[in-house]
């Protein structure tokens, strides 16, 4: 039972299940891409998604776990249109080859949902040898965005209908380090603290959206780009913190969304109509929020986005991803 409920201008609150904010939305003739749809909000995400008729391409790392989600999708709703495809977002490999792979499909993109993440991991590196909560949440991410740009622009261009990029962050984006992004220390494995790495890559999600929203809005197209915070959940991504998990179990139902509630606010900024035109906004509670002063400077943006071009093209195989 969610205790704090109160209706924002949207007529949404914190109590809000997916389900409620999309109620008569039709999504059919759209297509989106989940990441991280195996579990989670994400499941709930593409299940609402597919329920409203929409294409739901779910980019799933565990293949199995994937297919198990598609078919419980399918059997709830016999009409869902639901496709798994292999997606890593701790490698750049695995990125590249899903976003070729889905360019080959020669699908339209109108939706694409950047949901998957990890939390309060311990200091490890990806396979790409960047700390792997930044590599994760943010770095993938970023690299799978702009490899599938030029079609959700296509896509917007030829349907008529307003593309959306949905950056899923969290509140924990405004305890980030003192400095925000350590740009220098991103490996950094001495002054690793598994919260603030959550947050900086949080953060990144929030400035990733507000910098490929102004990039948007400069080349004139009808494509959208925002970050949601889905509020705390209880969900497995606080496996990694005995603490914080230990909380979960004891205050969780008094304080902690389900996950109907959790993806709510990425299924209104994907599909609701009261979100047209709105470009590099922070929500919250499926509302328009504020978000921390960090993640609102543009210049810290504008870095953050060179910064990781210029990681994802050191990268070997590096290609089509400017």
């Amino acid at each position: 039972m969610w205790l704090f409920s109160r209706t924002g201008p949207s007529g949404f609150s914190a109590s809000s299940t997916a389900e409620e904010v999309t109620q008569g939305i039709d999504g059919s003739g759209l297509t989106a891409i989940v990441t991280g749809a195996s579990g989670g909000i994400g499941s709930e995400t593409a299940r609402v998604l597919a329920l409203r008729g929409v294409h739901v391409i779910m980019g799933v790392r565990n293949m199995e776990a994937g297919r198990e989600v598609k078919e419980s999708i399918i059997k709830e709703n016999p009409r869902a249109k639901v496709d798994t495809m292999e997606l890593d977002l701790s490698s750049l490999a695995s990125v590249r080859k899903f976003a070729a792979d889905y360019r080959s499909l020669d699908l339209p993109l109108n939706i694409l949902i950047n949901n998957a993440g990890i939390m309060a991991t311990p200091f490890m590196l990806s396979k790409d040898n960047i700390e792997l909560q930044f590599a994760t949440n943010h770095i993938g991410h970023f690299l799978l965005t702009n490899l599938l740009m030029d079609t959700i622009k296509k896509t917007a261009g030829g349907s008529r209908k307003e593309g959306r990029i949905v950056n899923v962050t969290s509140r924990r984006h405004k305890f980030s380090y003192p400095e925000g992004i350590r740009f220098n220390k991103i490996n950094d494995s001495s002054g690793y603290n598994c919260l603030s790495a959550y947050g900086q890559s949080k953060l990144a999600n929030v400035l990733h959206a507000n910098e490929l929203a102004r990039r948007l809005q400069e080349d004139e197209v009808e494509v959208t780009a925002n970050s949601v915070h889905p509020g705390p959940i209880a969900t497995n991504l606080f496996r990694h913190h005995i603490i914080l998990k230990g909380v979960v179990d004891l205050l969780g139902k008094y304080v902690i969304k389900n996950v109907e509630q959790g993806a709510a606010t990425t299924c209104y900024v994907a599909l609701h109509p009261q979100v047209k035109g709105l470009n590099g906004c922070y929500f919250s509670d499926s509302n328009v929020a504020e978000a921390s002063s960090h993640a609102t400077d543009a210049k810290l943006a504008r870095k953050l986005w060179n910064f990781s071009l210029d990681l994802v093209s050191s990268c070997p195989g590096a290609r089509n991803s400017k």
